[in-house]
């Protein structure tokens, strides 16, 4: 199996729902996300998939939360903008822009130099 991993950043505020402490308050992140792709067997050309292409995909998503309040963004505003809801928020949307012979293995989201959150749809 090969993988291949980038990363990327944006920035956003949120403010935790149901939550007691100093994340109810509205604050701001400089999230770092890791998306880790897979597959069995490389084409021809020797690569599971372009690393520049990769990147322009994560790129265009992580555009649409940089610099935004989340609560207000759908699926945040229904749903809580955790990092663990971000992993899997991005995982679910980068998915299915992958070539047919590549698949997801994980979105990874720092909140902070310290803390992070994984998503994937292995057990």
């Amino acid at each position: 199996m090969f993988t291949l991993e980038v990363e990327d950043h944006f920035s956003a505020a949120h403010q935790l729902r149901e939550y007691r402490g100093k994340c109810e308050n509205l604050h701001g992140h400089n999230w770092r996300v890791k998306v880790a792709i897979s597959g069995a067997e490389l084409p021809s050309n020797g690569m599971l998939m372009d690393f520049g292409d990769l990147k322009r995909i994560l790129a265009v998503e992580l555009n649409l939360l940089d610099h935004q309040f989340l609560n207000q963004i759908p699926p945040f505003d229904r749903r809580n903008p955790t990092s663990e809801s971000i992993a899997q928020y991005l995982f679910q949307r980068l998915a299915p822009q992958l070539p047919a012979t590549v698949q997801m293995s994980a979105v990874t989201v720092w909140e902070s130099e310290k803390c992070c959150a994984v998503y994937s749809e292995r057990v």
